[in-house]
């Protein structure tokens, strides 16, 4: 993690309000140092000075995080999410050295009316919210567009996209694609997990692959320019999405099945056709998600082994990374919403040891300075180090997105 970066001037969450009279109050989660630095690269001078550089100086952007802080207490996570005001981690993206953050906000722990989630009403609200809070500061500034990306790199600041990973919440309504596309979403997931109008999710028995108004879904984001995600969805599903988006698709957060076998990872086939149609994997590490067999406990090592394998099988041109990390105790989130976020059906019955947290991809705030010095430490090139972090994802944005 660097210094704080000097356009960030100490603003916290919601502080334009008054705590305790406006929302309630939580203690929450240490951004930084919450964990032990990761101490597993052993990088000499050089390298460090090489990967602050690289972290520091080029286009450096995450498919898929959740840049919010959790209560520390996680008993009071519910309590905490029916409130609908999810803070924004200023402090700790201040020392990550992201240009650009896909934030996918509440994702299938939207519950703010309803347990079950992906109500509409509740995601509009969690959109609108976090959007007024970005508006009364000017270090993570709300980004719809390239140039908004290579804005917030020229001045100094984090260009925050808004995301979501499911898009269950438009029911059998296409035109709530344009309403989220004015709200600022850029990126959608097809299905999370659960089967939904658009398709199958990764958890069911059976996946049917797109349906027909998935179809009508996929041809609405193309035409608004809102880059799909495949990373929840079936494997059917997934290379149906492939072939009826006439724009490359992203799986933001994911790993690879040939290397992990669960439901979770991608098999090699969608990988490659999503690499063939001029798509990008990112690769992933919530916890628990990409083992290996070289690396069993979740970290950085195994993570990286998913990113190895990747671009072995479609090339280096074709991988990025979406950390899928959290400020707070991502592993308590997993074991207090286990039933929204499918987690048994993911996993099946693959077995594998519980660690408190990833160690050396554990937040967004130190996420990519480990990856650059892992990549720095492997001997890649600083040229393929700026595609694997930004270069890639900025190809298929600019072949997605309208401007």
């Amino acid at each position: 993690m660097l210094e704080p970066a000097e356009r960030y001037t100490g603003y916290t969450a919601y502080e334009y309000l008054e705590a305790g009279k406006d929302y309630k109050e939580f203690t929450y989660a240490k951004q930084v140092g919450r964990v032990p630095a990761y101490a597993g690269l052993d990088l000499s001078a050089d390298e460090e000075a090489r990967t602050t550089k690289l972290l520091t100086e080029e286009t450096v952007i995450s498919l898929h995080e959740h840049v919010q802080v959790f209560p520390e207490d996680m008993t009071q996570l519910r309590d905490h999410i029916r409130q609908g005001r999810e803070p924004t981690a200023y402090e700790g993206l201040a020392g990550s050295g992201l240009t650009a953050v896909f934030d996918n906000g509440m994702d299938g722990t939207c519950c703010i009316s309803s347990d079950a989630g992906w109500k509409y009403q509740d995601v509009l609200f969690d959109l609108g919210v976090r959007m007024a809070d970005l508006a009364h500061q000017d270090f993570v500034m709300k980004a719809e567009s390239i140039a908004d990306i290579n804005r917030a790199k020229e001045t100094g600041r984090i260009a925050h996209i808004f995301a979501l990973e499911a898009s269950t919440m438009i029911e059998n309504e296409v035109d709530r694609l344009d309403v989220l596309y004015g709200f600022g979403v850029r990126q959608m997931g097809i299905a999370y997990s659960e089967a939904n109008t658009l398709g199958s999710g990764l958890k069911e028995r059976g996946d049917g692959g797109l349906t027909y108004f998935g179809e009508r879904a996929v041809a609405r984001m193309n035409k608004l320019g809102i880059a799909i995600d495949i990373s929840h969805s079936g494997d059917q599903t997934c290379l149906d999405v492939i072939e009826a988006s006439t724009k490359p698709v992203f799986i933001t957060h994911a790993g690879a099945r040939g290397l992990w076998p669960t439901n979770r990872m991608k098999t090699d086939e969608t990988i490659i056709e999503c690499a063939r149609r001029g798509g990008v994997i990112g690769i992933e590490a919530a916890p628990h998600t990409t083992l290996s067999p070289q690396h069993p406990r979740h970290s950085l090592e195994s993570f990286m082994d998913h990113f190895q394998y990747c671009v072995d099988l479609v090339g280096l041109e074709h991988v990025s990374f979406g950390p899928d990390t959290l400020f707070g105790d991502h592993v308590g989130l997993h074991d207090a919403f286990s039933s929204n976020l499918s987690l048994g059906q993911a996993h099946g019955q693959v077995e594998f040891e519980k660690v408190p947290y990833v160690d050396g991809v554990e937040n967004p705030g130190e996420a990519f300075y480990n990856i650059i010095g892992w990549l720095v430490k492997h001997n890649y090139s600083d040229d393929d180090i700026r595609a694997v972090v930004g270069g890639n994802t900025l190809r298929v944005l600019e072949e997605v997105w309208v401007s």
